[in-house]
């Protein structure tokens, strides 16, 4: 059987090939030819070489690349998945090798004129390589760094007052409806993963069926298959972040030697750490060589023997699961691909290992789960919240936790980052606002449908803005100004509107508060942060950190002397003397991530706000643009797989101009979804070689 390609209204690409293998290599040539910048960048950005086109603000990433191993980490997967897995080894690499001919057929893209680069081979392990380095930070390992500095300057208590969603951490909405709740009496699976929103999108809506199989879903460019949102016909799954703790932090003692380096270990003895340079090119500008050394416990991330680059006494090494076991998972994609009842899933995922992720499945036969999927050692309390000594003993892993299992509540199973099935291998969890909010509306109504779901993808009640309510509620003595505020603000149906007058009074004055209490003397210890790369900076901010966990802060029953009712007056009367009539979509506008911005993208206006179900997170105090939100949508209907929602930010092309490049960004905007085409009919097939233009 030839391969076929065709493409549905949207430009998606719904591929066809005789056998497993041969679909994996149309799916990587597809995916080059509508997404060659985007997969060349993510390449480089995991081998650390990034800022030899991007120049010096890709620096530090590729630095940290380095550091961290992500490219020899990644070859040490395959290696192992060839000799554990060769079936899914060759599979990769067929992709890999569909990447290197899409690429040099992919003529369209103006990046690699504009930066004067060329595209390049797609080794086996180059997919690995962009998976890790995509989830690297995906736990949120430098929360550790932050909790460290929280409590030396404000004592143990600072941990619980801050612990909320970080700012680097990536979090989703997923809920699984029963068929004892829909109306076809067949389950409903929907939800929007939160990521920093990147143009072109972090997904990529395709179709890939051969013999075996025919999927639809959400793949990642740059990894074969479909790992995170899928849906076979007869059973679908879809993930949340867990915010599970699997990576950890060791504070190393670290020496010099005429033969290299040294480590401490906890048996007392100095040991011998890998070590050698790297070059990292830097565009425009001088290369930069880059010490990389490794212990038994991981890579050194931060600092060395001469410790941070401020004089700071410290080196930390990372040690996180595919460094110490050589297996990134990949061996659950294609028993994912042939699943075809929610019992294959759950085998499937038991090969999982990063990130740790709460699965909710669903299939024809009435099957269900709702489990956590991902590796998690077993070790040391210390371990998970702080910086721990390696030359200490106590602090090495010894094993591996079970993933834990969870039924459904009266039909339904609601996951948005809150404190659930995956609670004993978390520390810091997202506040339960959005998972409260989505199961009061899906229990508004008994029976539910699939067209039910986009209403409360978009819901923009804001329940976190209740502390600071409550505190403007017990103000007096104010300026006339300041009352007709508060008197607003409570008023205020706690709606995020991008049309919204009050929502925009109340964003100015929560950052006017945080703004505040950020200065405040209490907390300025914590507002310079050590010498860390900078990479890892923003989990030490301190206005992000107030902002995030503003309740906690205005619940608490004491704040380190700071009067918090003078602070919510004193923003109080700053905002109500300024102008408080613009709707919130003024500020709150989309700010994507780009390799190369583009000087011609307005970012439009936005509803919704970090704990809302709409999450589109801007960070209070600093600036109401927003970085983060849906990265796509999906309603997955398991009564009728074309009765199926999708959408993206953008669209399916990555090429500037091209007719898919940008033309759902309307439909994401509006909450709109776009249809998922099964019948090969309503599709057009490509009879020349695709084009990246779409045309």
């Amino acid at each position: 059987m030839t391969t076929e390609i065709y493409r549905d209204a949207w430009g998606i690409p719904h591929l066809r090939a005789g056998s497993a293998r041969e679909l994996a290599r149309a799916q990587g040539r597809v995916t080059a030819l509508d997404r060659a910048w985007q997969l060349e960048v993510e390449r480089h950005r995991a081998q650390g070489t990034s800022a030899a086109f991007l120049g010096p603000e890709a620096l530090a990433w590729d630095r940290f690349a380095r550091r961290v191993r992500l490219d020899d980490t990644a070859r040490r997967c395959y290696a192992a998945l060839e000799e554990s897995d060769p079936e899914t080894a060759d599979w990769v690499r067929a992709y890999a090798d569909g990447v290197t001919e899409g690429l040099a057929a992919a003529t369209t893209a103006p990046e690699f004129t504009q930066v004067d680069l060329a595209p390049g081979r797609w080794e086996p392990w180059t997919p690995l390589a962009v998976w890790l380095s995509t989830h690297i930070l995906f736990a949120g390992f430098p929360a550790k760094l932050w909790r460290e500095e929280a409590v030396r300057h404000l004592g143990p208590d600072a941990v619980g007052l801050f612990a909320t969603d970080g700012p680097g951490t990536s979090g989703s909405n997923g809920w699984l409806v029963s068929g004892e709740r829909t109306a076809t009496g067949q389950a409903v699976i929907a939800g929007d993963p939160h990521r920093f929103i990147e143009a072109p999108g972090v997904y990529q809506q395709i179709r890939l069926a051969c013999p075996e199989f025919d999927v639809v879903g959400l793949a990642v460019p740059g990894v074969p298959g479909i790992a995170h949102f899928g849906h076979t016909g007869t059973v679908a799954w879809a993930i949340t972040n867990a915010m599970a703790d699997y990576q950890d932090l060791y504070r190393e003692r670290l020496r010099r030697t005429g033969a290299g380096v040294e480590a401490l270990g906890p048996d007392g003895v100095w040991h011998r750490a890998a070590r050698h340079t790297e070059l990292v090119r830097v565009a425009g500008e001088e290369t930069v060589e880059v010490e990389v050394i490794e212990t038994d416990r991981g890579p050194v991330i931060a600092g060395g023997p001469e410790g941070l680059d401020d004089g700071t006494p410290l080196a930390l090494s990372l040690r996180y699961p595919p460094r110490v076991t050589a297996d990134l998972g990949f061996s659950a994609l294609l028993p994912l691909l042939r699943a075809r009842r929610v019992a294959d899933v759950d085998r499937a995922l038991d090969a999982w290992a990063e990130p740790v992720n709460v699965v909710q499945a669903a299939d024809t036969e009435g099957g269900l789960l709702h489990r956590v999927a991902g590796r998690v050692p077993v070790r040391a309390e210390a371990n998970r919240t702080r910086l721990v000594p390696a030359w200490e003993p106590g602090h090495e892993w010894t094993g591996w936790h079970e993933t834990p299992r969870a039924g459904l509540t009266d039909g339904i199973a609601v996951m948005a980052n809150q404190r659930g099935p995956a609670a004993p291998l978390g520390v810091e969890f997202a506040p339960p606002h959005r998972a409260d909010r989505i199961r009061a509306l899906l229990d508004e109504r008994r029976t539910l449908s699939a067209a039910d779901m986009p209403a409360i993808h978009t819901d923009t009640h804001l329940a976190s803005a209740a502390p600071l309510l409550d505190r403007l509620a017990a103000l007096d003595d104010l300026t006339p100004q300041a009352a007709d505020l508060r008197d607003r603000l409570l008023r205020w149906n706690r709606r995020m509107d991008a049309t919204s007058t009050d929502a925009s009074a109340y964003a100015a004055l929560r950052g006017a508060v945080v703004r505040r209490l950020t200065a405040h003397p209490a907390l300025a210890a914590l507002t310079v942060p050590p010498a860390y790369p900078e990479v890892l900076l923003p989990w030490l901010a301190l206005a992000p950190r107030v902002g995030f966990a503003l309740e906690h802060l205005l619940r608490a029953e004491k704040l380190y002397g700071i009067d918090r009712a003078a602070v919510v007056r004193a923003a109080l009367e700053e905002v109500a003397a300024g102008t408080t009539d613009r709707p919130w979509g003024d500020t709150h506008r989309l700010a994507p991530w780009q390799a190369l911005p583009d000087p011609s993208y307005a970012g439009p206006a936005l509803s919704g706000d970090h704990d809302c179900v709409l999450c589109t997170s801007a960070v209070p105090g600093l600036t109401d643009l927003a970085a983060r939100g849906p990265a796509a949508r999906y309603v997955w209907d398991l009564a009728r797989r074309e009765d199926s929602r999708w959408v993206v930010p953008f669209g399916a092309s990555g090429v500037p101009g091209a007719p898919h490049h940008r033309d759902q960004h309307p439909l994401w905007l509006a909450g709109d979804l776009a249809p998922v085409v099964t019948d090969w009919d309503q599709l057009e097939k490509e009879t020349d070689e695709p084009r990246a233009t779409d045309d």
